[in-house]
């Protein structure tokens, strides 16, 4: 970390200040983060969502029949 020399208490409130609301964008920021991770890890959205779910279905259904009449 670099060393700063202060001159003033109203620079080293100012560089507080600063630090606090570094820190307070960081959390939120963190906070985001997980909000989408445990989004992104739902079981829907890990098989491409309820859509892709319904489609790879009728895909596999659509299939068997097609194997049936042919076979």
């Amino acid at each position: 970390m670099i060393e700063k020399e202060y001159t003033s208490f109203e620079q080293i409130n100012k560089d507080l200040k600063i630090l606090k609301l570094q820190r307070e964008v960081d959390k939120e920021q963190l906070k985001l983060n997980i909000e989408q991770l445990k989004t992104s890890m739902y079981p829907t959205s890990l098989l491409g969502g309820v859509g892709g779910i319904t489609k790879k279905f009728l895909l596999t259904l659509f299939i068997k029949k097609i194997v049936k009449k042919l076979s």
